[in-house]
């Protein structure tokens, strides 16, 4: 992982070289895979990053207010099978959260937007059982610091900073989802080609694995 580090350390002095923006660039994470069969071993998983990326807008399916997380109660329901809203809302939010005695009913009236667009609540994150101040916090925190992969082509693009961070920060969120996926793909450090970092308006790096 020492030349790994170093190779990013590298790429990222390479990148900052480039022409100055007038926004903060998101640095993006692009893993290339090799020997994988995307309908027999696709990926769908969350990895938790030491240092947050973004602040997410989360919204909450729960049977009461809550003052840290904008709520859609049960009774508000229904004014969301006007499909316009409905796309207003999935637009307006990265992530949701939901109470799980309410899922059957989140999945009726919602899942046709939030299944397409990636932002149905999963068991993995996102469907909480009690939705006390604590936990609902928590998992605020949890979505926060978290990314999902899902494959879906044998190629993973995903944001892994801003080029406001440390360089050291940055890198610790690569080798934190660059593990997290080695151990779950089939054969390990084989089933990937390269690593490729870039910022939003540059090329990207090639990282070659040793």
């Amino acid at each position: 992982m020492i030349e790994l580090s170093e190779q990013l350390k590298n790429a990222l002095t390479e990148l900052r070289k480039g022409k100055e923006r007038k926004f903060d660039q998101t640095v993006d994470l692009i893993i290339n895979l090799q020997k994988f069969d995307i309908k027999k071993n696709s990926l769908n998983i969350f990895i938790s990053v030491p240092n947050k990326i973004k602040d997410k807008k989360v919204c909450g399916f729960l049977e009461s207010r809550n003052k840290d997380i904008e709520t859609i109660t049960p009774e508000e329901f229904k004014k969301y099978s006007d499909k316009k809203k409905l796309k207003k809302l999935v637009k307006k939010f990265d992530f949701f959260i939901a109470q799980a005695s309410l899922m059957p009913k989140v999945a009726t009236t919602f899942g046709r937007a939030l299944g397409p667009s990636g932002k149905m609540p999963s068991p993995q994150l996102g469907i909480i059982l009690n939705a006390d101040e604590k936990t609902i916090k928590e998992t605020i925190k949890k979505v926060g610091n978290s990314i999902k992969i899902k494959t879906k082509e044998p190629s993973i693009k995903i944001p892994i900073g801003k080029q406001s961070m440390d360089d050291d920060k940055i890198i610790e969120n690569i080798l934190t989802v660059y593990e997290a996926v080695l151990k779950n793909l089939p054969k390990n450090k084989e089933n990937i080609k390269n690593l490729e970092i870039k910022f939003t308006m540059t090329k990207p790096i090639k990282i070659k694995l040793k």
